[in-house]
């Protein structure tokens, strides 16, 4: 399975985002990717005063140009993300996933909202503006079931459970990691993730940009499910980044570590208190 992830810059204004996002698409189809996979919030500042200027319908301009960029470069399309906003008026850090013929597959609203505040680093609050989404997301595909998340779902490892429990192979994380929580956690979660649940894990990141108000790490990822990085982007580069990877690897894994058949721990009897031996 061949897969383009497109890390890029978001534009001056939402329209040329679009249509830089679409000549990447067009991009990775001509070098034959079956995947394309766009970044965190690709056509929006990131910054919560800007996610309600932003919001769009699940209906709205940019999920149709997205559909129509996948069925036109015959592509499965993992649309980064943007702000969504329902009926009821809440937004969500929304990923909409396409097949090859521009039809929906699936939407993960992301479920933990990014709230943080490091000392003497990053502080950013998504629930000022944004509402939780629910559940994993896996959706099916010709080459197996794949999962979905978005940046802050990595550090949580029952979502990935979930994924790994429902068959996933791969999961794509569009993720906009920053400078303070970068360069300590982005390749290491990606590794861990990949090593606990024995399967591909793909990050997708916007190129970090200095005259953002929040400028994102970069460094799009690809790692396999022994933990190996397969390739990674740098920082601020605008790029696209392409492997081939080989699902064969997770039966492999999961076989030869079978992790996932072993007894969890609530069902392990306890060792007696105050008992040990030593040999």
């Amino acid at each position: 399975m061949k897969i383009s992830v497109i890390q890029m810059r978001v534009r001056e204004t939402k329209e040329k985002s679009l249509l830089e996002a679409e000549r990447q698409i067009a991009k990775a189809a001509a070098l034959g990717s079956d995947f394309a996979a766009l970044p965190e919030m690709f056509s929006c500042p990131y910054e919560t005063s800007g996610f309600p200027l932003y919001a769009e319908s699940a209906d709205g301009e940019t999920v149709r140009r997205l559909s129509e960029a996948a069925g036109k470069n015959g592509i499965y399309l993992v649309g980064g993300s943007i702000p969504e906003r329902d009926a009821d008026g809440k937004i969500y850090n929304a990923s909409f996933v396409f097949d090859r013929k521009g039809k929906l597959l699936a939407r993960h609203r992301k479920v933990h909202l990014f709230d943080i505040c490091v000392r003497g680093g990053q502080s950013f609050r998504e629930s000022d503006t944004l509402s939780p989404g629910e559940g994993a997301t896996v959706f099916s595909t010709e080459f197996g079931p794949m999962g979905l998340c978005i940046c802050f779902d990595i550090r949580f490892p029952e979502l990935f459970r979930d994924m790994a429990d429902r068959g996933a192979l791969a999961v794509f994380c569009p993720a906009a990691f920053n400078r303070t929580t970068g360069p300590r956690h982005w390749e290491l979660l990606f590794r861990a993730r990949a090593v606990d649940y024995q399967l591909f894990t793909i990050g997708a990141a916007p190129a970090g940009d200095e005259t953002a108000s929040y400028i994102s790490y970069g460094h799009s990822i690809f790692v396999s499910p022994w933990g190996d990085v397969l390739c990674q982007a740098g920082g601020d580069e605008e790029t696209l980044l392409t492997a081939e990877i080989d699902l064969a690897q997770v039966g492999q894994m999961r076989e030869q570590i079978p992790v996932g058949n072993i007894q969890s721990f609530n069902s392990i009897s306890p060792v007696r208190e105050g008992t040990a031996t030593m040999e």
